[in-house]
C-alpha cells in the first residue's frame, strides 16, 4: 500500500483492472466447467473401451493356450517369428476447448487369413483363432492410447485452469480490491484534508 500513488487516475485504472480480471475470472470458470464435462464424458467412454480391452486380452490368452496345448508350443511361436507387419497409424490432433489432443488415424490390424504372413495350409483353425484374438487386442490398446492420452492432456488443462481461476479469485482480485479501497479512502481523506486548509484559509481571510 505504500508504494501505491493514491490519485484518481490510479483509481480508474484499477477499476479497470478489475473489471478485466473479474471477466477473465468468469471466462476461465467457463472453460474450467467445460473441460471438465468433457473429461467426464471421455471418462465414460475410456471406461467402456478399457473394459472392451481387458475382456479381448483374456480371449487372446485363452485361445493361445488352447493353440499351444493343441498344436504345440513350436508350431505357435513358428507363426509368431513369422509375422512381421507392424500396425499402421497416424497421428493427427483435434482441439478441445483450447485444448491439443491426439487422434490415431489407424488401419485395422484385424487381418483376413489369406492376408496374414504366414501360409494358412500348415496352420490350424486354432492357431488362426488366436493370431485373429490378438490382432482385436492391438486394435484395441491404440484405441485406448488415444484416450488415456486425450484424458492426460485435459487432466492437466483443468489442473491449469484451476490454478489460475484460484489465483484470481483468492489473491489478484481481492488484492485489487482492497488497493482500490484503500486509495478511495486516501482520496476522501485528502479531501477532508483540503476542505479544512480551506476553510482554514477563508478564516484568515476573514480576520484580515
Amino acid at each position: 500500500m505504500a508504494e501505491v500513488q493514491p490519485t484518481r487516475m490510479e483509481l480508474i485504472k484499477l477499476r479497470r483492472r478489475i473489471k478485466m480480471a473479474t471477466r477473465g475470472h468468469a471466462l476461465l470458470k467457463m472453460k474450467r466447467d467445460g473441460l471438465i464435462m468433457e473429461f467426464r464424458d471421455i471418462l465414460e467412454e475410456a471406461k467402456e473401451v478399457i473394459g472392451g480391452m481387458v475382456e479381448k486380452y483374456e480371449s487372446a490368452r485363452e485361445r493361445l493356450a488352447i493353440a499351444m496345448a493343441a498344436d504345440g508350443v513350436i508350431a505357435v511361436k513358428s507363426i509368431a517369428l513369422s509375422c512381421h507387419t507392424e500396425p499402421s497409424f497416424t497421428i493427427k490432433k483435434k482441439n478441445i476447448m483450447g485444448v491439443v489432443v491426439p487422434v490415431i488415424k489407424r488401419e485395422k490390424v484385424r487381418k483376413r487369413v489369406s492376408e496374414r504372413d504366414y501360409g494358412v495350409i500348415g496352420t490350424t483353425a486354432r492357431i488362426d483363432e488366436a493370431v485373429a484374438a490378438y490382432e482385436e487386442l492391438v486394435d484395441a490398446i491404440l484405441e485406448v492410447a488415444e484416450l488415456e492420452t486425450t484424458l492426460k492432456r485435459l487432466i492437466e488443462e483443468i489442473e491449469k485452469t484451476k490454478r489460475r481461476v484460484n489465483a484470481l479469485e483468492y489473491r489478484v482480485i481481492p488484492d485489487m480490491e482492497a488497493t482500490a479501497k484503500y486509495i478511495s479512502f486516501r482520496l476522501e481523506e485528502m479531501d477532508r484534508e483540503n476542505i479544512v486548509r480551506l476553510k482554514k484559509i477563508k478564516a484568515k481571510m476573514a480576520k484580515t
